[in-house]
């Protein structure tokens, strides 16, 4: 009875320790993660088209580098 109290102890124990042994992407793995195809943004012509889109229909200047406003003004 002894030795299950322990064991129950023990292996939640070493299991929460290790369950976070690796958490980053090691130096050597961040070549495969930079290829264009693993990008937030693939497509970068469809990005900047609805960029633009957005900031037109909502009135509002950007923040992506372009000012202006709805109305067409800069």
């Amino acid at each position: 009875m002894k030795n299950t109290f322990k064991l129950t102890l023990f292996v939640p124990l070493i299991v929460s320790i290790t369950s976070c042994a690796n958490l980053g992407v090691e130096p050597w793995e961040r070549d495969l993660l930079a290829t264009k195809e693993m990008s937030l943004n693939a497509e970068p012509i469809d990005a900047a088209l609805d960029d633009h889109i957005y900031f037109s229909k909502e009135a509002s200047s950007g923040g992506k580098g372009f000012g202006g406003g709805g109305c067409g003004c800069n």
